[in-house]
């Protein structure tokens, strides 16, 4: 596999960001993109339909057991689910999107002081997945940002555009509220009390993600990222076309439809733990495309940097066992500084006896 790779810095040590392939023409997909044949997107796809769940339903007392139930297996058999009527205007998700593709737009030079490898920062630029470890390259760039209280960190936030920070900072408020909702429900779900952790919910961190991924010339040979779970507790995800794609426990792929409005919700690993195995991480991966430039937003949440994640008391008993070890944001961070996540699982290094 290192054979494959080439850095996705040019000969003269510069930086070469997906976006900058993708304007320059390419009619090829350079060598270090080029996956090996069992990790390459072969279009065998499941055209089973996927959980949309409308949250207005929970306002309603004679719904509201039924939402909870299918919240409940929507987390239990697929670790995803989609959600209408959240709450969340439809002009705030294309602000947050428009400033994205804005931000992405911008010449190389006006985001190059924002470039870091390093996981730990707080604000950074970059491309593929882990441009120093990784093995073969992923067709995207991203901007991540820590996000909750927004008042925190904006001042880190890209100046440039200069609409960039109200806009995201308006969907990112509104992201964190909804998550707050949305652990309640999950919660109750569980059979624990909706406001079960409610402080360290609200005071938890929140990751954003800005994801774009090219426009790209052979699409069959690579891809956006690779298959993985999030370390969050859940992941909200807003994207302005189809290109997710999710693993079911069958290990079939299925496509995430693009609904206008709607929002995607990930079980991630710290639900995982939290739950006791109830719910598990959902796989998944970003294809790409040779038409259009895609873009998502990825709003992960968990608890505070410092703070543990550990079993819910009330999820283990005799017949569940406890499972999993404590785990938190830092520590995820530290096993990504030295891991590559194509091939090792953060997972795996929270479960007490590993299969």
């Amino acid at each position: 596999m290192d054979t494959m790779k080439e850095s996705s810095a040019s000969p003269n040590g510069s930086f070469t960001s997906a976006m900058t392939h993708s304007e320059e023409g390419l009619t090829y997909v350079p060598k270090c993109y080029i996956l090996p044949p069992s990790l390459r997107p072969d279009g065998t796809l499941s055209s089973t339909g996927l959980p949309i769940v409308d949250l207005s339903f929970l306002r309603d007392p004679l719904l509201r057991p039924r939402i909870i139930q299918d919240v409940h297996l929507a987390c239990k058999e697929l670790g995803f689910f989609q959600v209408v009527n959240h709450g969340i205007p439809l002009s705030v998700m294309k602000d947050a999107l428009d400033a994205a593709t804005e931000f992405f737009d911008l010449p190389n030079e006006e985001k190059m002081h924002l470039l870091s490898s390093n996981v730990h920062d707080p604000v950074r630029y970059n491309t593929s997945l882990n441009d120093v470890k990784d093995k073969v390259s992923f067709w995207r760039d991203f901007l991540k940002h820590y996000a909750n209280p927004v008042s925190n960190w904006m001042d880190l936030w890209p100046s440039n555009p200069t609409s960039y920070k109200e806009k995201m900072g308006n969907y990112t408020k509104a992201a964190q509220k909804l998550q707050e909702e949305l652990m309640e429900v999950i919660f109750e779900s569980l059979g624990l009390n909706p406001n079960y952790l409610h402080e360290d919910i609200a005071e938890g961190s929140q990751v954003m993600a800005v994801n774009c991924y090219p426009a790209c010339p052979e699409p069959a040979l690579t891809l956006g990222l690779p298959p993985h779970t999030d370390y969050a507790l859940i992941s909200i995800i807003l994207q302005n076309h189809q290109g997710l794609q999710i693993m079911d426990r069958d290990e079939k792929w299925h496509p995430v439809p693009f609904i206008e409005g709607a929002l995607i919700v990930q079980m991630g690993d710290h639900m995982e733990v939290l739950s006791n195995g109830r719910y598990k991480g959902v796989v998944h991966r970003a294809t790409v495309n040779s038409e259009k430039k895609r873009l998502s937003i990825a709003s992960l949440h968990s608890l505070a940097l410092g703070k543990k994640v550990r079993p819910a008391p009330a999820l283990v008993d005799e017949q569940h066992i406890l499972s999993y070890k404590e785990g938190g944001f830092s520590d995820f961070l530290d096993f990504i500084s030295g891991e590559d996540i194509v091939e090792a699982k953060y997972i795996d290094k929270l479960k007490i006896n590993p299969c």
